[in-house]
């Protein structure tokens, strides 16, 4: 069976206007959207030490996602504001990870046969992980990375690009020229397959050989939090169940490649579609604690 591993942040997405938290952050939605998608996935990240990470903890519990290897120091969860503009999530600001900034994962030797069995492992730009990629590198674990809209920052293109498998990018100010440029540049970088999402435009990829266009599947949404995340989710597990059990000696074959991605990015528009009929980025949302209620609101 396919493993998985979510890597790098979590948080709480407070909705201003309804005063409901919802479980959430980047590599957090992956590890839950792949457990959903009937894989064996697992969350690695940091913990505050108050109802947020509580909640959050509770949800990977009831999700079957196991994190066993994460970290808990005193201090508040990760935590994002967010509203909503006719279905669209709009971020109005954040802690930056809560107790994440000041210790961030650094990986001690026991986490390394953890981290060798997972098929893959999927991190983010928001996970205070980069220094960590030379490290998963060097295991038989492929990488994953969501550089979301910063692939503009050129020392992150330098210190990720080298060593990620699969990376991911929103652009959706860029057009189709632009897109595939970008793509062109960041696997001449280093990065394997490349997929820049755009929105109602689509997805476009590259792998190194051959580029792929996928058109949205169009629904009248309820939130867009998470689409990104589960279009990068259902992507990746489609095409690691088609690589069982070779791997990475199918993965080389530009002919299998060019065979498996199309109907990975089909599913992965059906499942960010689906994503978008749901409050928050999977549901699970829970009123604002009022022991937490003032410093979330705070500058909302």
């Amino acid at each position: 069976m396919v493993k998985v591993l979510g890597l790098g942040d979590n948080v709480c997405d407070v909705y201003l206007h309804t005063g409901i938290m919802y479980p959430g952050g980047q590599a957090l939605n992956f590890a839950v959207y792949a457990a959903q998608m009937g894989v064996q996935a697992d969350y690695m990240g940091v913990f505050g030490q108050d109802e947020v990470a509580a909640h959050v903890q509770q949800t990977l519990d009831e999700k079957g996602v196991g994190h066993s290897h994460c970290r808990s120091w005193p201090g508040e969860n990760g935590f994002a504001r967010v509203t909503l503009v006719n279905g669209d999530r709009v971020f109005k600001g954040s802690n930056r990870g809560g107790v994440l900034q000041e210790h961030p994962i650094a990986l001690e030797p026991s986490d390394m046969e953890y981290l060798a069995s997972f098929q893959l492992i999927h991190t983010t730009n928001n996970g205070f992980t980069d220094s960590l990629l030379p490290i998963l590198h060097t295991l038989p674990s492929m990488v994953s990375y969501d550089f979301s809209y910063r692939w503009n920052e050129e020392d992150r293109l330098a210190r990720v690009c080298p060593y990620v498998d699969f990376a991911f990018l929103s652009c959706s100010d860029l057009d189709e020229e632009a897109t595939r440029n970008l793509c062109l540049r960041l696997n001449q970088m280093g990065c394997g397959v490349v997929t820049a999402t755009r929105g109602s435009k689509g997805a476009t990829v590259y792998d190194g050989a051959h580029f792929y266009r996928q058109l949205p599947h169009l629904v009248e949404p309820v939130d867009t939090m998470g689409a990104g995340d589960s279009f990068a989710t259902a992507m990746l597990i489609h095409l690691l169940n088609a690589m069982e059990p070779e791997r990475r000696t199918k993965w080389d074959s530009e002919l299998f490649r060019a065979g498996t991605i199309p109907a990975a990015l089909d599913q992965a528009a059906h499942y960010s579609a689906q994503t978008c009929l749901t409050h928050g980025a999977f549901g699970c949302g829970t009123p604002v604690p009022e022991s937490v209620r003032a410093r979330i609101y705070e500058g909302g």
